[in-house]
């Protein structure tokens, strides 16, 4: 990608930072008037309340008229205010870069007027030995000297030279007659502190009509501007649904960068904080007034990290950043394993979304946002401990597929087997590992069960994967076919599956105590029938449509007649399914020899000769396990399809 569009698109991104820190603190923001709910759960009463009255409880619940009427005025204010700042955040936030460059040439035009309007303030009541700020605060020219008339002159002018820079229009001279007002308050007057503040008060007041009338008179263009963005999304809905705009926004607007890059600014400027605290800590204990020695110990360097991410999980767009940034985290991670195992694919992609989806549940779930700091960092490290969990999964679904298809492939290659193998023995000991700190370091809890189930199962998930991957390596180093190799894969998935089948009815009981006796929720409730359905019920009911399945294939193999020594040697002829030598054979119907195995499987598909097309069989309608595969779901079809496609490695069999 050229220089210029990495640029453009980092500038793009920058500029949406600023919308996202109005929506957080809009939604953030709330008035210090106190309500009785707030005085009941013991906050700070409020003002108008005497300190008497809270010991009434009466009092309290039947407040007097002015009282009821003074809590509606700000609870109607915060709510007016909220929607207001997140309104206009997210309009700046949807806003094309063009668009959303001239509004912050506004907002810095408005800037240059208010900065010029305290500078003045300040440097008339210097001018006349008084103050315009309470004592207590520091004094506000500590580092520039705003009573100095040279300096105030030099304020002044870059502010009129920053307003004529970006009201950068040569259509409109009056932009530089407006610029001199910037010096205006501070050159009439004669000493008159009154009129010299009045002068500079109003002076700002017809500055900032100014903006707003020339804004007003570009209504036009902005009506154009809306109208044709909500033709085209319009446009967009109707011919490809309302799922394509999204996608579309979402990669217009850089959706994730921008939450990334709002959290890290934020969680900056909390470690900032966190270390400005640290320091003058470790400077105010030393006994000597020495140099202060910053982080000292590892507590301090842990409270750094703490706090930070503590706050950086305090409202619900904080948490969207976060959330952002382990899906980032989650797809780095993705594709370091894919390259560590030699594959290309789209598997790195789902790690991030995934692990996304996953961290922002487990967040709602919990109720992260509406923690105290410190159950919130524990509750935050439980959600990581679970999320890396989960990501084990991601990888073993990774590996698997890879270690089958190694197997199947007959590929010799020792570095693509050893790497695979090496992964998956880091699957197996360090959940080993991890389970053994977790309950070496914490008491028992639903918390800490659930993680070792999860841990547990994927430990299982591997040595399966591993004792398959070992029988199809038994079986390509054979001579002849092996009929019992289906057999055996078949009982190991099954013990596999049985075991995640049991670990996912122990987390519904988990999750149910959790729900009923610890933290409820209507986000728990549903999470929890979300994974009864697709966990519990959709894996019993696929795994018993296996099991009869195959049961059926069984019995009908058993009908058919098995050939004799004579009979193959008077064939001599490979098996029509997998082109092998048949060794043993069953005879259909019409006459032709297949293993039992392939035709086993090739029952799974249809009840057809795979020669001649006709029925292998005599079937009632009525009869349930004589049914055609045709009336099978597209997901039983799919299991079908792929254990005949199992053959196809035998074909290549000398």
């Amino acid at each position: 990608m050229p220089l210029t569009a990495v640029v453009m698109s980092l500038m793009d991104v920058l500029l949406r930072v600023p919308a996202v820190f109005l929506m957080d603190l809009s939604l953030s923001w709330s008035s210090s008037f106190s309500s009785p709910v707030h005085l009941l759960n013991g906050s700070s009463p409020s003002p108008s309340f005497r300190v008497a009255d809270t010991a009434n409880v009466t009092s309290i619940l039947s407040p007097t008229t002015d009282e009821a009427a003074e809590w509606d005025v700000s609870l109607t204010n915060e709510v007016l205010v909220r929607v207001f700042g997140v309104v206009l955040a997210f309009f700046m936030f949807v806003l094309p870069t063009e668009m959303l460059v001239t509004v912050y040439k506004w907002l810095a035009c408005v800037g240059a007027i208010l900065g010029s309007y305290w500078c003045n303030t300040l440097f008339l009541y210097q001018a006349e030995g008084k103050e315009a700020e309470p004592k207590d605060e520091p004094p506000v020219d500590a580092m520039i000297p705003l009573g100095n008339e040279t300096v105030h002159i030099l304020l002044q002018t870059l502010f009129a030279t920053v307003f004529c820079m970006v009201r950068n229009d040569s259509s409109d001279p009056s932009r530089f007659a407006v610029a001199f007002f910037f010096v205006l308050p501070s050159a009439i007057g004669n000493g008159d502190l009154f009129l010299q503040t009045s002068v500079a008060l109003w002076v700002s007041i017809a500055q900032i009509s100014y903006l707003g009338f020339h804004v007003l008179s570009h209504w036009r263009t902005l009506y154009a501007i809306t109208k044709s963005a909500f033709l085209r999304n319009r446009a967009i809905v109707r011919r490809h649904g309302i799922t394509s705009l999204l996608e579309t926004e979402w990669v217009r607007l850089s959706v994730p960068r921008v939450l990334r890059l709002f959290w890290l600014a934020r969680f900056c400027d909390h470690v900032v904080i966190q270390l400005n605290a640290t320091w003058r800590r470790s400077s105010a204990v030393q006994p000597d007034g020495g140099a202060p020695l910053g982080l000292r110990t590892a507590e301090d360097l842990v409270e750094v990290v703490k706090m930070p991410l503590v706050m950086g999980c305090d409202t619900i767009v904080a948490v969207l950043g976060l959330t952002s940034v382990v899906s980032s985290v989650s797809h780095h991670m993705g594709r370091a394993v894919q390259q560590f195992l030699m594959i290309q694919d789209d598997e790195d992609k789902s790690f991030g979304t995934v692990s996304a989806i996953l961290f922002f549940v487990l967040a709602l779930q919990t109720g992260l946002t509406g923690l105290e700091p410190d159950k919130r960092f524990v509750r935050l490290y439980r959600n990581f401990c679970l999320l890396f969990t989960a990501i084990l999964h991601f990888v073993h679904n990774t590996v698997s597929p890879l270690l089958l298809s190694l197997s199947a492939s007959r590929n010799r290659s020792v570095k693509h087997h050893g790497r695979a193998l090496v992964v998956c023995t880091f699957l197996v000991l360090f959940p080993c590992w991890f389970l053994y700190y977790l309950w070496s370091t914490h008491p028992i809890s639903t918390w800490l069960l659930a993680v070792s189930a999860f841990s547990i199962e994927v430990t299982v998930k591997v040595i399966i994967s591993q004792l398959i991957y070992a029988l199809f390596m038994i079986d390509a180093y054979r001579n002849v076919f092996w009929e019992g190799l289906d057999d055996y894969v078949y009982y190991v998935r099954a013990t596999g599956s049985t075991i995640e089948f049991l670990f996912g009815i122990f987390l519904f009981f988990n999750g149910a105590w959790i729900l009923l006796f610890e933290s409820g929720g209507t986000i728990r409730a549903c999470m929890m029938g979300i994974h009864a359905y697709f966990n519990i019920w959709a894996q019993a009911k696929k795994g018993w449509k296996v099991f009869v399945r195959r049961r059926t294939a069984v019995n009908k193999i058993n009908a058919f007649p098995e050939a004799t020594t004579e009979q193959l040697r008077r064939l001599n002829d490979v098996c029509a399914i997998c082109y092998q030598d048949m060794a043993t054979a069953r005879i259909t119907r019409c006459g032709h020899y297949f293993h039992a195995l392939c035709l086993r499987k090739w029952l799974y598909v249809q009840d057809r000769c795979p020669m001649c097309h006709k029925a292998l069989y005599e079937m009632d309608d009525d009869d349930e396990d004589g049914r055609r595969v045709d009336i099978l779901d597209d997901d039983d079809r799919d299991v079908a399809v792929d254990d005949l496609l199992e053959l196809e490695p035998h074909e290549h069999r000398d």
